[in-house]
């Protein structure tokens, strides 16, 4: 069966949408992003949290109301419902700015994720953030924007990178140096891939 895209919406920092939202997509408010969503006139399929960022809790079926207590993020257990309801892949905004510590809590998420593979997108101000395990993703920017790799694993081999202003191939990295860091994009598409690890992927999203 063919996985479902996924919406999420948080109370982080929302500079817009960057995927088509179609029909079959699957929609999920977290907490303060409902907010964003009413203003956006979308109507979420599901709405995740403990709402202390949203101030009321809201009314229907679809409302899953988590304890303020609790061992993980809300933005966790949403992650997990569109899994449960055959999401693959996840469209994250409003996962970054505010408070530093819930957007690295968000980032940990790629590697969590990305072990059990799920692919998930953040997307912040001027930015997207992905993550690779044992496989391969192309990405298209212009050229001239950024784009960095970052070893999510202790080590990540058969790093290979191409297209790129800088290139490698079958290199090692690891978490404790950031090599990968202010590559450029190229007019061709890039290839990132990585033969045993996972790699945290940032790009630059230009606007013109």
């Amino acid at each position: 069966m063919q996985k479902k895209i996924c919406h999420l919406v948080g109370a982080g920092d929302f500079c817009g949408f960057n995927a088509e939202i179609l029909p079959d997509d699957i929609v999920i408010a977290v907490d303060g992003g409902y907010r964003v969503l009413e203003e956006a006139g979308i109507t979420p399929d599901f709405v995740v949290g403990d709402f202390d960022s949203l101030g009321i809790v809201p009314e229907g079926d679809n409302v899953t109301v988590l304890p303020s207590e609790k061992d993980v993020t809300d933005m966790f257990t949403a992650i997990n419902l569109g899994i449960e309801k055959g999401g693959g892949i996840f469209h994250i905004y409003g996962g970054t700015g505010g408070r530093l510590d819930h957007t690295l809590a968000n980032f940990q998420l790629l590697r969590y994720f990305a072990d059990k593979g799920v692919t998930l997108f953040f997307y912040g101000d001027g930015f997207g953030l992905t993550a690779v395990r044992n496989g391969s993703i192309s990405l298209s920017g212009r050229k001239g924007s950024y784009i960095s790799v970052f070893s999510l694993s202790d080590t990540s081999e058969g790093v290979t990178l191409k297209n790129l202003k800088y290139e490698l191939e079958n290199h090692t990295l690891t978490n404790a140096f950031p090599l990968g860091v202010s590559n450029e994009f190229t007019e061709k598409t890039a290839e990132i891939s990585v033969s045993d690890g996972v790699l945290a992927v940032y790009y630059t999203i230009g606007k013109d």
